[in-house]
């Protein structure tokens, strides 16, 4: 078992949304389907059933699906209860057998079987819709982070070619947060025998291993990010890490870092701030702690002319 590292960081370019971040001490749980890499959170399904496991896998993601939809609107009626449970769960039954016989009767159509079967037809529509719908099922929301600060691509990428910042969190916090490792390589499939025994049967350690393969796989191409990522709901929300630390990258402006260092004056927790520095003659980054009182005994800096500085004597 890995263990989980001290700190996790996150580059981000300097704008009013990373100061409202940090000021509030939020952060974004991002819906998957925004990443960068379309093919990230988004796995094909490889057929190793038969067509009834195959229906009865898509009969209970549907099933699953629309029950929570329906609660959930409900819910926001105000309706609970048990009388809301059953309704809920009558209309997800229903929605799953009109899907299937939907896909049933499109078998039929000459279209799709022109060179198979009905049945291999069916079989075909079936794993799509099964796809769709594993994504559904997965549309949780990622926050990532890096193990790294001194990433030359990760500044170029995230922290707006070095011009912006790295955040350094701790996982110092109660209740202690869980990160996740990403795990790079492998494949992109998952077979329906996996899914069946995750969602149909509820085999916990087969519903470790999916959450894995659908939220924590990527193509190996992407490993010098040293990925770790928070899993939970979508949207914007308070931070469940500890702030501890700010890096400036190396085209950092002297007035940004004020501002952000100003801006964070006062925290329960003081923060260390650091600035990136290259190494000559090598592709390395290093950093190195600011002097914050140095750097604020120069700004503000209130622009004067010479005969402001030195006085307006006539001759």
């Amino acid at each position: 078992m890995t263990r989980a590292p001290t700190t996790l960081y996150k580059y981000r370019g300097f704008s009013t949304n990373t100061l409202e971040m940090l000021c509030h001490d939020r952060l974004y749980f991002a819906h998957p389907g925004t990443f960068n890499d379309p093919l990230d959170c988004s796995p094909s399904v490889e057929c190793d059933s038969s067509l009834d496991e195959m229906r009865d896998l898509l009969s209970e993601l549907i099933h699953r699906r629309v029950k929570s939809e329906v609660l959930v609107s409900l819910g926001r009626a105000r309706v609970k209860g048990l009388n809301a449970v059953a309704h809920a769960d009558k209309r997800a039954r229903i929605e799953a057998r009109s899907e299937l016989s939907e896909i049933a009767y499109s078998a039929k159509d000459p279209f799709f079987t022109e060179n198979v079967t009905a049945a291999e037809a069916e079989m075909v529509l079936t794993v799509r819709q099964i796809e769709t719908e594993l994504r559904r099922y997965y549309e949780r929301g990622v926050c990532c982070f890096s193990t790294s600060y001194a990433s030359p691509l990760l500044w170029s990428h995230y922290g707006d070619q070095h011009q912006g910042l790295c955040i350094g969190y701790s996982l110092n916090r109660q209740p202690k947060p869980d990160p996740q490792r990403v795990i790079y390589g492998g494949k992109r499939s998952i077979r329906t025998t996996s899914l069946i025994k995750a969602l149909v049967h509820g085999d916990p350690q087969a519903v470790k291993e999916l959450d894995r393969d659908v939220l924590l796989r990527k193509a190996r191409g992407w490993g010098y990010e040293k990925e770790w990522r928070l899993i939970g709901r979508q949207g914007d929300q308070e931070s469940p890490l500890l702030l501890k630390e700010v890096t400036f990258g190396l085209r950092c402006p002297l007035s940004v870092m004020h501002s952000m260092i100003q801006a964070l004056e006062g925290r329960a927790t003081p923060l260390r701030y650091f600035r990136m520095y290259e190494v000559g003659g090598r592709f390395v980054l290093r950093r190195t702690e600011l002097e914050t009182g140095e750097l604020q005994a120069n700004f503000p800096i209130t622009a004067q002319s010479s005969a402001e500085v030195f006085g307006n004597h006539d001759l």
